[in-house]
């Protein structure tokens, strides 16, 4: 926590950085958000994912291939012009070309609108967890902590955009699957130090915030590290051999882990010892006490008039 306020500055500056990128460069939208077609192949002597792309990126311009197995190839093509009938036609023609036997399983087309509509249901997504994430923080802890959490997933969200619009990956519904994920994993990291934190809000009364925060988060760092480290792991295993259908995805969350990682020790710890829900805690502790109080007094008095209450003698 001594390199708090550096941590916090360096993470305003990246997400001010992200949001310039994004409105100068902008994001590489698929034809999920930006329309187009989608062309769904087999190849019997075999797809070629490289000379494919190649091929097509010549005649027609960007394109996105996927293999989805030996034989069957997804082509992606974004939306150029008004006709979409003659633009599948002349994919056709040169898969036809260039490979003897092909089988066509799929031709789908995505309008401006449908694209329009899934980006919007896509940023309802991504509101609605930060919501009902903070709701679930703020009830389980106190508001400070909801608020910090919050925080941490705005700059998780932030910088992952800033990533998608540096590296040019395309931008599609499995994004925001990528970016939902990131949030589930960065919450979870920032819950587990905060039950701690709460925890020792309590046991180390003689302490200052500072040194509570870093007990906490040294108390969770082997777990911490261990979790993320593992998680890295695999995605590592993703990106190198999960091939094209998974790359976008993997390089993504990967990404979003390590930054995930450093926001909750970073990002949604330090901001509470600008919120101070500690002050919070003393005061519901003694009015909790001044209340217990009462109650041991309202007794003891009740106890003693019926102690001095005279006794009636029966009458024979």
């Amino acid at each position: 926590m001594a390199f708090h306020k550096t941590a916090l500055i360096l993470s305003v500056v990246s997400m001010l950085a992200s949001v310039a990128l994004i409105g100068s460069k902008g994001l590489n939208l698929g034809i999920d958000f930006a329309g187009g077609i989608l062309i769904e192949a087999r190849i019997k002597d075999g797809a070629d994912v490289a000379k494919i792309r190649e091929l097509i990126s010549e005649e027609i311009g960007d394109v996105s291939i996927q293999n989805s197995g030996t034989e069957d190839v997804l082509i992606r093509v974004a939306k150029s012009g008004n006709d979409q009938d003659a633009l599948v036609k002349k994919v056709q023609q040169i898969i036809q070309r260039n490979f003897s036997s092909v089988e066509y399983r799929k031709v789908s087309y995505v309008g401006p609108q449908v694209g329009s509509r899934l980006l919007i249901n896509g940023t309802l997504a991504l509101l609605l967890s930060f919501v009902f994430i903070m709701l679930y923080v703020w009830i389980r802890f106190d508001w400070q902590f909801g608020l910090g959490c919050i925080f941490a997933l705005l700059h998780d969200a932030v910088l992952t955009l800033g990533f998608f619009s540096l590296s040019g990956l395309e931008f599609n519904v499995t994004s925001i699957a990528a970016i939902l994920t990131i949030i589930g994993y960065s919450t979870n990291d920032s819950v587990v130090i905060y039950d701690r934190i709460r925890e020792n809000i309590t046991k180390l009364k003689d302490s200052t915030y500072l040194q509570i925060l870093n007990s906490s988060i040294n108390s969770t760092l082997s777990r911490t590290v261990l979790t993320a480290g593992v998680t890295l792991a695999s995605l590592f295993a993703l990106i190198v051999y999960g091939g094209d259908s998974l790359f976008s995805f993997s390089c993504t969350t990967f990404f979003g882990i390590v930054i995930g990682t450093y926001s909750s020790v970073y990002i949604s710890a330090p901001i509470l010892i600008y919120l101070n829900p500690r002050s919070k805690n003393n005061h519901r502790k003694t009015a909790e006490e001044a209340s217990r109080k009462m109650e041991v007094a309202a007794k003891a008095e009740t106890n003693k008039k019926t102690e001095l209450k005279p006794t009636r003698k029966k009458s024979r």
